[in-house]
């Protein structure tokens, strides 16, 4: 059966358009789109017509090629910036407009149950329990299982919403980078309340945050994701390469061959929120996975 999944989130919108059977999930197209969705929400509590206008485009384009590859079953989810937003039912009527279907505002928690099952399944490396971290624009979610899930937690700490709120200079200073991890610690102390991660063996990372940080450990000279899904990096490297980027210009972080243009402005937050929690968890390394909510979306569909 043929299926598409689309995952929209703080930062980017993301289609996966695959063949689906009872074991195996293989792709037709994988796409991603930065569309920033989330732009200012965590200051006005509102989605920014501009945001909205950015999300529709992208998502027509996507539309079109639903219809064209003729996928049977479409689920569309949408996060943690639409979760938040006062004016949802604005981003509601465009996307049943646009699509012809209504998008899914789901929780926390099943967005963290969705990023789980999309991650471990076909996973080899490492031994569970696994802890798995989904690092996005606008949340966060921890999820701990083996073979489904024992707990989980998503909290409101992200790539974006981090760097609007506290890396607003070029590079960021001490202080903003200061207030930055301690957002990130009072974080991973809440999902501690729900999610036991010392229970973990594996930690699993999720999301472009991850992958980016993983390609500049691994010195790619071009994004790779075959290279990039499943390898493990240590604590030493995320650590480089977070501190790298963070005393880095937006003109040096974009020079670098594996940067994708949307990221540019929001990798040294995602590296720091890695970072953190790799120190707060007890991680010598994590396993970085190019699968995530958006396959747990078309396996859903089955």
């Amino acid at each position: 059966m043929r299926v598409a999944a689309i995952d929209c989130g703080t930062n980017s919108i993301r289609l996966l358009v695959a063949d689906l059977s009872d074991d195996t999930l293989v792709d037709v197209v994988r796409e991603m789109t930065i569309v920033r969705l989330g732009q200012g929400v965590d200051e006005t509590g509102r989605l920014a017509p501009e945001a909205i206008e950015r999300t529709r485009v992208a998502l027509a384009g996507y539309a079109s090629q639903i219809r064209e590859l003729g996928a049977e079953r479409v689920r569309m989810v949408a996060t943690s910036a639409s979760r938040d937003a006062s004016n949802a039912d604005d981003f509601r009527a465009m996307v049943l407009s646009t699509l012809g279907r209504a998008p899914e505002v789901i929780t926390g928690d099943e967005e963290a149950r969705l990023s789980f099952d999309g991650a471990v399944r076909g996973l080899r490396s490492g031994e569970p329990p696994y802890l798995v971290v989904d690092i996005g624009g606008g949340s966060t979610e921890f999820v701990l299982g083996t073979d489904g899930v024992d707990a989980a937690r998503s909290v409101d700490i992200g790539c974006v919403r981090l760097t609007e709120r506290h890396l607003r200079s070029d590079p960021p200073t001490a202080a903003e980078i200061t207030a930055t991890e301690r957002d990130v610690v009072a974080a991973v102390d809440l999902a501690r309340e729900v999610v036991p991660v010392e229970k973990a063996r594996t930690l699993v990372g999720l999301a472009g945050s991850v992958t980016t940080v993983t390609a500049l450990a691994l010195g790619l000279t071009g994004y790779d994701p075959a290279a990039i899904h499943h390898a493990r990096i240590s604590r030493d490297q995320v650590t480089e390469v977070t501190d790298r980027l963070l005393t880095q210009t937006r003109e040096q972080r974009a020079a670098y061959p594996v940067m994708h243009p949307g990221r540019v402005d929001v990798i040294g937050a995602g590296a720091l929120v890695l970072r953190v929690i790799m120190d707060q968890v007890g991680a010598d390394s994590v396993v970085a996975s190019e699968h995530d909510i958006l396959d747990g979306i078309a396996w859903s569909l089955s």
